[in-house]
């Protein structure tokens, strides 16, 4: 079968980021990029505990054009394996079910939560993140019964989204409402990234919330703000017309185009404004919480200038290496939070996954999803699909997939 491979070494990593300095194309064009279509073998026939899933269709991830372009930062690979087939935004059918498998069986529409866990590496005890239910910051993503890999997509066993075929740990399957599109199945993912998100630095009522980058995460960020924190009021920094547009219609009260975050917070906030000797003004007040989807210097240090004293910066971005001027974080007593995955929450009282939460969301039509996925591709047309996620204002994309119907 065709499916979409990522793979690269430390030689051809040198010569891909000298070259990619003039074009970025030769990173999935020519015979040195790091993704390639290739013929590879359909799964065998899933081993105890597991489920082999045909693909209906797979969404591209931000973090997947990162890894492409080799943006992504070295301390992450001890925990992906190559050469892997990439795609972790997924729906599909199953299509056989392994040994012990219980409540799933051929044809069942399911999405998939994909990060492999001790449950999924045969391993226990489980360690104290999968205890914890922090099952996406598992300790063991490089142990067990796989290949390294935090999740379906960078692991060479699993297979992922970008392929027909692909296999997953009974525990990462949820089944679908009978009636739920797959163009609302495959955002799952995301749509779970962004509850986790709100969960873990959830806003009181009256709070002054601010949104960095109003893409899909962006996006789905305020959606979730506004079903699990509906008495905050919440604005958002994005400078494209189209993506501001998603995150109105998502319910931001505020929309900051210009990019002027210290100018605009103290109309908003009543914060006080500071200028110092040299560099950017610092804010004293400001907002109480901040979800930064960005992840670089630029918008990590202007936002803990923005951020209250006491408040919570959520770091969803995943960026590279950044500098950080400290001073606010010390000044004004501030928190610093890792934003990755999801996994068990207890909510009113209820522990459940987040995928269970995101599916009922959806379902209820609490969150809207659909309209979020602006362009479909055929798997062999990846490097257009590329193309339009490098420039996305261009051809006015939001989410991109590959669809398999």
């Amino acid at each position: 079968m065709k499916a979409l491979t990522f793979s690269t070494s430390v030689p051809r990593y040198l010569v891909l980021k000298t070259l990619g300095a003039l074009s970025r194309s030769v990173y999935y064009r020519g015979p040195l990029a790091s993704v390639k279509l290739r013929d590879v073998p359909e799964p065998e026939a899933p081993a105890p505990g597991w489920v082999k899933i045909k693909t209906l269709m797979c969404g591209f991830c931000a973090s997947d054009l990162s890894l492409i372009c080799l943006e992504d930062s070295p301390t992450a690979s001890p925990f992906t394996s190559f050469p892997c087939v990439l795609g972790h935004e997924i729906c599909g059918e199953v299509a056989e079910v392994g040994p012990g498998v219980a409540g799933l069986g051929p044809g069942d529409r399911v999405t998939v939560a994909v990060h492999l866990s001790c449950e999924a590496r045969g391993l226990e005890p489980t360690c104290p993140a999968c205890r914890a239910g922090m099952v996406g910051s598992c300790h063991n993503f490089a142990a067990g019964d796989l290949s390294p890999g935090m999740f379906i997509g960078i692991c060479a066993e699993t297979g992922g989204g970008f392929a027909p075929y692909f296999t997953a740990h009974q525990s990462q399957v949820f089944k679908l409402p009978p009636d739920m599109p797959s163009e609302e199945a495959v955002l799952m993912e995301p749509l779970a990234v962004a509850l986790q998100a709100v969960l873990d630095n959830r806003p009181e009522a009256g709070e002054e919330v601010l949104v960095v980058g109003g893409g899909v995460i962006g996006s789905l960020i305020v959606q979730a703000l506004r079903v699990l924190a509906p008495g905050a009021r919440v604005t958002v920094s994005e400078p494209s017309p189209f993506a501001a547009e998603f995150c109105r219609q998502a319910g931001a009260h505020h929309i900051i185009e210009d990019g002027d975050l210290l100018g605009q917070t103290p109309k908003l906030t009543g914060a006080e404004r500071h200028k110092p000797l040299l560099g950017q003004d610092i804010l004293m007040g400001g907002f109480s919480r901040i979800f930064d989807t960005v992840g670089h210097s630029r918008t990590l240090n202007t936002s803990m200038r923005c951020l209250a004293a006491g408040g919570t910066l959520s770091v969803v971005g995943i960026g590279g290496d950044v500098k950080l001027d400290l001073t606010p974080l010390w000044l004004k007593r501030q928190t610093l939070k890792g934003v990755f995955s999801y996994g068990y929450v207890t909510l009113d009282g209820e522990r459940r996954h987040v995928f269970d939460l995101g599916l009922d969301l959806a379902h209820q039509g609490r969150v809207n999803l659909a309209p979020m996925i602006t362009h479909q591709f055929a798997l062999d047309d990846f490097q257009r699909m590329i193309e339009v996620n490098l420039h996305k204002g261009r051809h006015q994309a939001m989410k991109t997939v590959v669809s398999f119907n």
